[in-house]
């Protein structure tokens, strides 16, 4: 899905700590993601709310890279997190535990009333979804073609764990079990059939970053475009895994100038093998991540 800016790396700041929200705002993070969710407790989340709206509002440009994530919209807080931060024009909202496809559109609802009230160009707030942390939302992954404002999808395995009831999400390897597994898979397939974005979750262990490194190759390499990051310290190392490098640029232009001279075929030889039109399609891919095509 074409976007107006990058957006591989989306950090979280607590929302109720303008010296963090600075931080992240100011960091090389494509998207600066200011929250009222977990990172607050529901005795500050007044403040919160007051904190990230002045924030907005004490910026005069870049509004389209500083997202807030909202409380859930089946509970109790939403309705007042976006009345709040709304007036501060924020570029979008992340929806947490999002259920499915009617989570999206009662969200839709409550943004078309309150750009109409503060004077937001309609339909201009998007909204990314996190689509497994429930246990219900495991079914629904694939039912967000068309939802409205939605420009991307990613998942959450803590939360996920917690509506399993389960002590544990890895395995002995330290590696994901078979069920978070699914839930990557399940948003990437989810996201491709809705022709939206598609965000690996956190990598928790923010010293680890030869771990992270590796793990965003990985679902870059499986078709993830961006990666959430809960530190600064992960940001360039996501910015960086998910850019095509200069080797994989010139590759792919290779491909894409071999079968532009050869208009018409379906299959092509190319170093000692057949290249046949996926091969042209992944290509055209890459060159599209660097801004090539």
């Amino acid at each position: 899905m074409p976007q107006d800016i990058p957006m591989r790396s989306w950090l979280f700041a607590p929302g109720d700590s303008e010296r963090k929200m600075e931080k992240c705002a100011g960091s090389s993070a494509d998207i600066a993601l200011f929250d009222l969710e977990d990172a607050v407790t529901i005795d500050q989340k007044p403040a919160a709310r007051t904190i990230v709206r002045e924030f907005l509002q004490s910026r005069e440009t870049g509004h389209e890279r500083l997202w807030v994530r909202i409380n859930p919209v089946d509970g109790p807080f939403a309705a007042e997190d976006l009345a709040a931060v709304m007036p501060g024009r924020p570029g979008g909202i992340m929806l947490p535990k999002s259920r499915g496809r009617h989570d999206v559109e009662l969200l839709d609802h409550y943004l078309t009333a309150l750009e109409a009230a503060n004077g937001i160009e309609q339909g201009s707030t998007k909204v990314i979804a996190l689509v497994t942390e429930a246990a219900e939302a495991m079914f629904t992954t694939g039912d967000y073609a068309g939802a409205p404002r939605l420009i991307g999808m990613t998942w959450g395995a803590e939360d996920l764990a917690d509506a399993l009831g389960a002590s544990n999400n890895r395995d002995a390897d330290g590696d994901y079990d078979f069920t978070y597994k699914l839930a990557r898979g399940l948003c990437l397939i989810g996201a491709a059939s809705a022709g939206v974005l598609p965000i690996e979750t956190i990598h928790g262990d923010f010293r680890d970053l030869d771990g992270l490194r590796d793990r965003a190759e990985k679902v870059r390499a499986q078709g993830y475009r961006g990666m959430l990051a809960i530190h600064p310290a992960q940001v360039d190392i996501i910015n960086e895994a998910f850019t095509p490098s200069e080797e994989e640029i010139a590759a792919a232009q290779e491909i894409v100038d071999l079968f532009a001279a050869n208009p018409g075929v379906g299959a092509i030889g190319y170093k000692g093998g057949m290249l046949d039109r996926p091969y042209l399609a992944r290509a055209e891919t890459v060159l599209r991540l660097a801004g090539r095509l």
